[in-house]
């Protein structure tokens, strides 16, 4: 029962990170890093932004699916 519970999770997880992933913007967005312009009020406050919620999100699910799968392997 246990087991079963762990693979829904799992499962609920892995489609959560792919979601994620999905939705962030690539990191070669702009070209605003070369020409100096990379020190905006967004560049310096991404951690409060949607964004930098999105990466936070994803470090976060990331460590789950990974204690999620050896945790599982064990079990099985």
């Amino acid at each position: 029962m246990l087991k079963t519970i762990f693979a829904v999770v799992f499962v609920i997880i892995c489609i959560a990170l792919t979601v994620i992933v999905l939705l962030q913007e690539g990191k070669s967005a702009g070209l605003g890093a070369v020409s100096g312009m990379a020190d905006t009020y967004w560049g310096k406050n991404k951690g409060r932004s949607m964004e930098g919620n999105l990466e936070k999100f994803t470090k976060f699910a990331a460590f789950a699916v990974l204690a999620l799968a050896l945790l599982l392997n064990v079990i099985w």
